[in-house]
């Protein structure tokens, strides 16, 4: 049986229209995920849509993405991901957009 992570809520809103989402976050809640990379920060987060909304009418959800692509794989495995991870961020690294994802 796989061990899953607790999920970490840090916000939740509206779904405005098809491709609009009115969203809080809570800062708080993602101080400790904040990431660095090549000088500037970032969190990576998961943003779903509820199929029902809740007691206040949000039907939008935020959580922190915790997903480490290392974990539960054999070594050989991570070098693979760690060299395909490179060769993407050196393929993807341009001015506009430095983050790694």
């Amino acid at each position: 049986m796989e061990n899953k992570p607790k999920t970490i809520y840090c916000g939740g809103g509206k779904k405005q229209n098809d491709t609009w989402f009115k969203v809080t976050i809570n800062p708080d809640k993602i101080q400790d995920y904040i990431q660095e990379y090549n000088g500037s920060k970032f969190v990576k987060l998961n943003v779903n849509i509820k199929s029902e909304p809740d007691q206040f009418g949000k039907d939008v959800s935020i959580s922190i993405d915790t997903w480490n692509p290392n974990s539960g794989q054999n070594s050989s495995t991570q070098n693979e991901t760690k060299n395909q991870d490179n060769n993407i961020d050196q393929a993807n690294n341009t001015e506009e957009d430095d983050l790694p994802f």
